[in-house]
């Protein structure tokens, strides 16, 4: 890990605009991608100050070959991302799933707008989330992270590639489009924390590059340092090469998921606002979490006990908080911008101990306050 000097300035900047500030500041050198509505200012922003510092920009035909790109780039050793909505997010699932199994770190930028198909191109959503998660196919590790507004997307968007550094995995940085659109006065930090991979200490010769290690993260080289080494999206053994043998598979695998789920600490982010003597708890996410703070501030001026808990983290799900959540409160509430993709999520991790219902919208309005704030009283009373 190293500091990187960012710019301090106070700034009045979009969503979309901070996500590509952030990548530039985290490392990032490489962008290919594919204009679409709510994401197309990462692309406008990144074509501009990519090529001013060395890095490349790259406009692809399609978000097929953008992901492919991004790909491409990372394995010979730069930082990439790659961002796109709705549709274009679907296009990427298969070389998302190529980038898992190949464990090769890279950022996908979704900022969500309303589907399905080509849906409400210019309205938000939250209706991605499981396709953050189950978008591609198999058994696969994920992480997701989901900001609340314009600065938190530049925390959230070095994060993401500190994250697919460290753990050698795609990360998903799932926006919506309010988050992307939205302009706030922000404070940008003057040095950040930036992590570089794991670069292999043996010589070429000897380089396994899905070798199993005490991390369960393999060193990864970059092409045309003198390592060569065999990249597939089949199942394969150590050395990269396709196999059928179903130990070996199996020790794949299962090395992908634990060198998740060994480091949930360092993963999963959530904000955790407990309040004495609450039977209601609220959970929300991504610009729902913005009215749903606000709602809950309004409820405890007014009298009522409300407990709230807004991860940053969506994947891997942050079970142990919802289940903490529902140990102290007899009902929660959910609010999000779909059909209760992540209600069910907070069901099952609540296990029976508090009741849950949702407070769901899907016609391309947000969820305002006023409207958390009404379902609190329903609730509390």
């Amino acid at each position: 890990m190293s500091q990187a000097t960012a710019n301090a300035k106070v700034r009045v900047m979009s969503g979309n605009e901070a996500c590509a500030e952030a990548a530039i500041a985290a490392g990032c050198r490489f962008f290919a991608g594919y204009p679409i509505t709510p994401s197309s200012e990462i692309a406008e922003s990144l074509a501009r100050l990519l090529p001013a510092i060395g890095g490349k920009f790259i406009q692809m035909e399609d978000e097929i070959a953008a992901m492919g790109a991004v790909i491409g780039a990372s394995l010979a050793g730069a930082k990439a991302m790659t961002a796109t909505s709705g549709p274009g997010f679907s296009l990427k699932q298969e070389n998302i799933g190529f980038a898992v199994m190949a464990e090769v770190p890279c950022v996908v930028v979704d900022v969500q707008r309303g589907g399905p198909s080509t849906g409400l191109p210019t309205m938000p959503s939250q209706g991605d989330v499981m396709q953050a998660r189950w978008g591609t196919h198999g058994d696969h590790p994920i992480i997701a992270l989901c900001p609340r507004g314009v600065r938190e997307t530049y925390d959230l968007t070095v994060r993401a590639f500190n994250l697919a550094e460290r753990y050698r995995t795609p990360v998903i940085l799932l926006m919506d489009e309010i988050v992307g659109h939205v302009n706030e006065k922000v404070s940008l930090p003057d040095r950040i924390q930036v992590v570089e991979r794991g670069a292999p200490a043996e010589p070429p010769a000897e380089y396994l590059p899905y070798r199993v290690t005490p991390s369960d993260v393999p060193p990864m080289a970059s092409f045309g340092t003198g390592y060569r080494y065999h990249v597939t999206g089949l199942a394969h053994d150590e050395t990269g090469f396709p196999t059928n043998d179903p130990h070996k598979i199996e020790q794949l695998i299962e090395r992908m998921h634990r060198k998740i789920e060994r480091h949930l600490d360092d993963i999963v982010a959530v904000d955790e606002d407990f309040q004495s003597g609450a039977r209601l708890g609220v959970f929300a996410y991504g610009s729902t979490a913005r009215a749903a703070a606000r709602a809950v501030r309004e409820a405890r001026e007014r009298g009522t006990a409300v407990s709230f808990v807004s991860p940053t983290t969506i994947w891997p799900f942050p079970a142990e908080a919802v289940r903490r959540l529902a140990e102290s409160v007899d009902r929660i509430l959910v609010a999000e911008l779909n059909r209760g993709q992540l209600t069910h999520e907070v069901e099952w991790a609540a296990a029976g101990r508090a009741e849950v219902t949702g407070l769901w919208r899907v016609n391309g309005e947000p969820i305002r306050p006023a409207d958390i704030l009404d379902r609190i009283e329903q609730e509390a009373s």
